[in-house]
């Protein structure tokens, strides 16, 4: 991710920023008017100038201009790698997870040392098999069902699965999901 202090500190001419154009959705996936960008030269130009401003809104720098980004959820799609690690769709990798979290739908987020994001639902199963209980048994699924209504006792890779509800997440972690002008 880069930073966007960089991109505004170049002498740009005047340009307006840009709302509703690009978005993220569930599974790390850009799109640009709903359509899913699919060009991979242009995916990690967007993955290299993608960042937040000092408000919470996440941005696509542009050269001159600033493309707010629209986020299905959370601003980081994680995905596991066959070695556990986790990835953003971004390709940056997670660093340290501090927090594990399970919202009222059974959406797994991960809060990382570069911040919150959605695990993408391809990798639930992995994620799932991985939990336990506090004895080190495998936690069944009656037990991720308790931690959804508020219950605890499950464990992802040592940390405990927290209950959180999905409209409290961009307050929580500081996002706008959806800038407007």
């Amino acid at each position: 991710m880069s930073d966007p202090d960089v991109a505004s500190a170049v002498n740009w001419p005047s340009v307006p920023a840009c709302h509703g154009w690009l978005s993220l959705d569930r599974r790390g996936t850009w799109r640009l008017k709903g359509e899913p960008v699919r060009h991979a030269g242009l995916i990690a130009f967007i993955n290299a100038h993608y960042a937040a401003d000092e408000s919470g809104k996440w941005i696509f720098q542009n050269g001159p201009q600033a493309v707010f980004v629209s986020l299905d959820y959370t601003p980081l799609v994680w995905r596991m790698d066959l070695d556990g690690s986790l990835t953003a769709h971004t390709g940056a990798a997670s660093g340290a997870v501090v927090a594990a979290y399970l919202d009222e739908a059974g959406n797994v987020l991960l809060h990382t040392a570069h911040g919150i994001g959605l695990l993408d639902d391809r990798e639930l199963g992995a994620f799932v098999t991985a939990c336990q209980l506090a004895s080190g048994a495998p936690a069944a699924q009656e037990a991720l069902q308790g931690v959804k209504a508020g219950g605890s006792g499950v464990f992802w890779r040592g940390l405990p699965l927290q209950v959180i509800r999905r409209l409290d997440v961009p307050r929580r972690f500081g996002f706008d999901p959806d800038p407007r002008p």
